[in-house]
């Protein structure tokens, strides 16, 4: 997930993995290296449902070359060039080459850029709202054909099913695959809730009781009349506060017509408004200009917050630098259900690279159990198959047999082995839809300048923006 700041960003590096690069590549620009790699790459424009060769087409090169875009962080490039290397050994008529994304302050409208201008990577990774928005934009390559002669059963069944339907566009086309498992728990410091004499959270727990323990952990730390400690925070996203939506017996969008808002409904609202209140009335969570958007993870570290809702991805992180013992259990119960948060993080396929084939060699290497345990051996993220849980568990705790002894890591894992995953609800013209909302949302919510009320007439503004992409 976009969100996630799984890791700090760093200069791109353009060298393909495991291929001899002229020294001056480096100081090519990313868009440069995109062009040119799509003279021979990608751009030729194909039909968003091919079906798949029954042989290799003839008069191929002897080496197809491809461009792969994935996360910019400091641990990801390696991992994945070191990966690359096997593939290239198995693969010996593909080469890869491997180009991080973006800055995450521009990666969307970048990436979008290169998809515009017919500059777009051949396998790429994606997430979010901005992963459907590609997809409804006729940018992704449906893989059906391919999912359908190569893929069995077995396979499909490990992916958490929410997390596998979500890559479907409304009209059926299936534009991505799995990437890794991001879920929500609650992290808490036990050390303060043990100081405020505050049980620890666990399964029983609902959100009555987990208002209760943040009136509890709320704290005027210097005396000022003003909070300095908070109970728990969110992150502000269409998906942190979707889960909430839900938990209440509500919908962001309809999920029989993705044109028809629900986000104005009677369980929605109740839901929006227990987070407004929570901020500015009973101010047992911060709102991100309490903390001058600091981001989840350094806010609990920094002692700031005493629990916070956050996700696997962010293990390694809050393992590696929180002075004090830290817990872990499942989201609690709404009133209407229990709900948490599947990542829609994937891998997809340029609609109009000229190697749909080897694209597709490529993707599967990228979905396999191989990829999935390298990058939780790398940082800890969690499989998207349910086959490799418990692997994951085991590395997470032989790494930090302190840390982890008594935590609770199979909690991330509990909506997908149990069924309670929900996954990012879109609109059919999601781009209007979330510039529309989130601007509602930082005046109720960011701001605490208006009622919840401001959405009933967003959703009549959001609804006139569905018109014709339904």
């Amino acid at each position: 997930m976009r969100e996630h700041n799984i890791g700090p960003r760093v200069a791109p590096n353009l060298a393909p993995a495991g291929g001899a690069v002229p020294a001056t590549r480096g100081s090519f620009s990313r868009r440069r290296f995109l062009r040119l790699a799509g003279a021979s790459a990608g751009a030729a424009l194909l039909g968003c449902n091919p079906a798949r060769p029954s042989t290799p087409p003839t008069g191929t090169p002897a080496q197809v070359q491809l461009v792969y875009q994935d996360w910019n962080t400091e641990w990801f490039p390696p991992m994945a060039r070191q990966l690359l290397e096997q593939f290239h050994g198995e693969h010996p008529g593909i080469r890869v080459f491997y180009v991080p994304d973006p800055p995450s302050e521009t990666f969307e409208s970048d990436t979008l850029a290169d998809f515009q201008a017919g500059t777009a990577p051949d396998v790429f990774d994606g997430c979010c709202s901005s992963f459907p928005v590609w997809a409804q934009q006729g940018y992704a390559l449906d893989l059906r054909p391919y999912v359908a002669a190569d893929l069995d059963q077995e396979t499909l069944d490990d992916w958490d099913p929410v997390q596998y339907r979500a890559f479907f566009t409304p009209e059926g086309v299936q534009y991505g695959l799995p990437k890794y498992h991001g879920a929500l728990a609650l992290y808490y410091n036990k050390d303060l809730l043990d100081l405020h004499g505050v049980d620890y959270p666990d399964k029983s727990w609902d959100y009555d009781d987990y208002l209760a323990a943040m009136r509890a952990l709320s704290q005027d730390l210097d005396g000022d009349g003003n909070v300095d400690r908070w109970g728990s925070m969110f992150d502000f996203s269409w998906e942190r506060i979707q889960v909430y939506v839900n938990a209440w017996g509500g919908h962001l969008v309809d999920p029989d017509d993705p044109t028809r808002p629900m986000f104005a409904e009677a369980p929605a609202l109740q839901a929006q408004e227990w987070l407004r209140a929570c901020i500015w009335d009973h101010q047992v969570m911060p709102s991100p200009l309490h903390l001058g958007y600091m981001g989840t993870q350094e806010t609990f570290v920094g002692r700031r917050v005493a629990m916070v809702e956050d996700g696997s991805w962010a293990l390694k992180g809050i393992l590696s630098s929180a002075d004090f013992r830290v817990g872990v259990a499942p989201f609690p119960a709404g009133p209407a259900r229990r709900a948490t948060l599947a990542t829609t993080d994937g891998f997809g396929i340029y609609a109009h690279t000229r190697q749909p084939d080897a694209a597709w060699e490529l993707l599967k290497f990228l979905i396999s159990k191989e990829y999935g345990r390298a990058m939780a051996r790398a940082h800890f993220l969690q499989p998207a198959r349910a086959s490799l849980v418990q692997e994951w568990v085991d590395l997470i705790r032989a790494e930090y047999p302190e840390q982890a002894a008594e935590m609770d890591i199979a909690a991330f894992a509990d909506g997908h082995l149990e069924g309670y995953s929900v996954v990012s609800e879109t609109f059919a013209n999601q781009a209007e839809a979330l510039r529309l909302v989130t601007g509602a949302w930082e005046q109720i919510l960011v701001l605490g300048e208006a009622s919840v009320d401001l959405l009933r007439e967003v959703s009549h503004q959001v609804l006139d923006a569905q018109k014709g992409a339904g």
